[in-house]
This record gives structure tokens, C-alpha cells and sequence, in this order.
């Protein structure tokens, strides 16, 4: 696999992570069908119309996934953190319990409406 292959990145992680981030690209990829993946900066990117619009990482002290959303400034969910960032912001997601789909879908439905602005 070379770098740029995302599947690198889905492989290398440990359970429970590993199907936990499986579970959200798969959600994110079926999402809008103008959403594709890539790797930049070493993680997953799910751009929308070739623009990054999401990441996906895991927390450096508790490993714990979340999904980074590029244009966070502009989305006003109550579960997303800011935290030291200027522009984006995080989800995080516990990968022991199942995906919060819902809450998910409201979050991904702001940042393609803020997109399609």
C-alpha cells in the first residue's frame, strides 16, 4: 500500500478503534455522493467536490476517534469542541459504544449546508 492509500491508515489501527473508524468512513462515504477519500497530513480526508471538508484522528493521550471537521468555525452543535483550534473542530467518539448516527447525520447536514453556501 502506498502512503497515500487511506486503507493504511484503517489497518494499523487497534480494536476497538480500527472498526470504530471503519464504521465512520463508511457512514461518511455514504453520506453525499460528491464526499471522496484521500490521505493528507497522514490521515484519512473525506473531501467534498475535491476540498477537504473532514478528517478522521484519534486523540494523541487517549487514542480515543474523532472526526475533524475543516470548517468547524462555522457550526454551532453543542458536541462539538473547539478547543485550541482557530478553524476546526472536533467530535470525539467513544469507539466501545455504537456510532451516535444521529447526531452524526446533524452535524454532517450543517457542514454540507455551511459548504454549499
Amino acid at each position: 500500500m502506498s502512503p497515500k492509500d487511506p486503507s493504511a491508515f484503517y489497518l494499523a489501527q487497534p480494536e476497538p478503534n480500527q472498526s470504530c473508524f471503519l464504521a465512520l468512513r463508511q457512514l461518511l462515504l455514504n453520506f453525499h455522493h460528491e464526499i471522496s477519500e484521500c490521505t493528507k497530513y497522514g490521515m484519512p480526508c473525506f473531501c467534498l467536490r475535491q476540498k477537504a471538508w473532514c478528517y478522521l484522528w484519534h486523540d494523541k493521550k487517549t487514542q480515543q476517534p474523532y472526526l475533524l471537521l475543516v470548517d468547524g468555525q462555522q457550526l454551532n452543535h453543542p458536541l462539538l469542541e473547539r478547543g485550541n483550534r482557530a478553524r476546526m473542530k472536533i467530535f470525539n467518539i467513544n469507539p466501545t459504544e455504537d456510532l451516535p448516527v444521529d447526531s452524526l447525520a446533524q452535524i454532517l447536514n450543517e457542514a454540507l449546508a455551511v459548504r454549499n453556501r
